[in-house]
């Protein structure tokens, strides 16, 4: 029996865990263009760009693909490798930490692989400058030797299609950008969109749904199907706890009301958000630093994640002087007015 003294027991749970985890969301991903539900006008363009391609019989075009998390852009990547019928190599900027990394994965790929780079704006310079020359001319610059006598060589590398995600396209450098040829940008979905995506991963885990049952849900699942996916197997919980194989209206009712996520989609941290600029910074302006550390999170999060979703819905202002909230946001937490907090206003009801 191999010998597990020296063994982190921590680390090979948490591995074990995501990897469960993992399963999970590839079970719910489509596998086809076709049964990629939303955005629309990025589908269509790609399908052509995939047809061409494959008539070619030449590697696809570099994707950029730009929006905020759970829209789908790391399904998209898979798909398309899926639809060219060729491997997929995937990884994210932060764990590309010297170029050898970076070259060591290209070396060994196949020709018209397609290599996704997850948070691409993440890049160190060092490894976007080895990346630049491999996707115009398919080739590695590598350095031999040290000092006086050292010398650069190139190395080809089987033509490959770099798709790179990023929520935060002004992060990434110009040069970065000039070499991609298709740059869509995701938007988050509609209610109806989300409501066919509930229905079609209620499917796959085999529970029903009603209607209006699935309408509720995605009007709550902040326009993202990352977001959608993961309430409705809390939904599908509570319904299995209650002896049913149906999702009905007053499970989701309930079940959004136990996991404090309101009727926009809301969830506790954004209410935490808004309420903290009110009640610690006068309604703002309030810079994104001093908030993330009035509510205990990291910026990166908060602007990626909560802050999108919170603008899109109108209850915050992204200004040169800070965040502020908006009268719809005093509205929406049942503060009559703006000096509502300071004058010790009690809050309304969220739900």
């Amino acid at each position: 029996m191999k010998d597990l003294e020296n063994e982190d027991f921590s680390t090979i749970i948490r591995a074990d865990l995501k990897d469960s985890f993992d399963d999970q969301d590839n079970k719910l991903r489509p596998k086809m263009l076709d049964d990629f539900l939303g955005q629309e006008s990025v589908k269509k363009n790609l399908k052509t760009f995939i047809e061409a391609a494959k008539q070619r019989q030449e590697p696809l075009d570099h994707l950029l693909l730009i929006g905020p998390p759970g829209l789908g852009k790391t399904t998209l990547a898979q798909i398309t490798a899926h639809e060219l019928g060729v491997d997929f190599k995937v990884t994210s900027a932060p764990a590309l930490d010297k170029p050898k990394d970076l070259a060591g994965i290209l070396s060994t790929i196949s020709e018209r692989t397609v290599f996704f780079i997850d948070e691409i704006h993440r890049l160190k310079p060092a490894i976007e400058e080895m990346l630049y020359i491999a996707m115009e001319d398919f080739e590695l610059d590598w350095i031999i030797g040290q000092g006086a006598a050292a010398r650069t060589v190139r190395i080809p590398i089987p033509p490959f299609t770099l798709v790179g995600a990023t929520t935060k396209a002004g992060s990434v450098s110009s040069p970065l950008r000039s070499r991609f040829g298709f740059i869509p940008r995701f938007e988050f979905y509609s209610q109806q969109e989300l409501s066919s995506i509930i229905k079609r991963s209620a499917s796959i885990l085999e529970v029903g749904i009603e209607e209006d049952a699935s309408m509720l849900l995605a009007q709550c699942c902040r326009g993202t199907p990352r977001v959608a996916n993961r309430v409705l197997r809390r939904m599908r919980d509570f319904a299995q706890v209650e002896g049913s194989n149906v999702i009905t209206l007053d499970i989701v009712d309930n079940g959004l009301k136990r996991l404090e996520i309101d009727d926009i989609g809301l969830e506790k941290y954004d209410r935490e958000i808004l309420l903290s600029i009110i009640q610690n910074f006068g309604g703002g302006p309030v810079g994104a630093e001093t908030l993330a550390i009035s509510i205990g999170e990291s910026m990166d999060t908060l602007e990626d994640y909560y802050e999108p979703y919170l603008i899109q819905c109108g209850l915050l202002q992204r200004t040169p002087r800070g965040r502020m909230v908006t009268e719809k946001a005093y509205s929406h937490l049942g503060l009559s007015h703006a000096n509502d907090s300071k004058d010790g206003g009690e809050q309304g009801t969220l739900f």
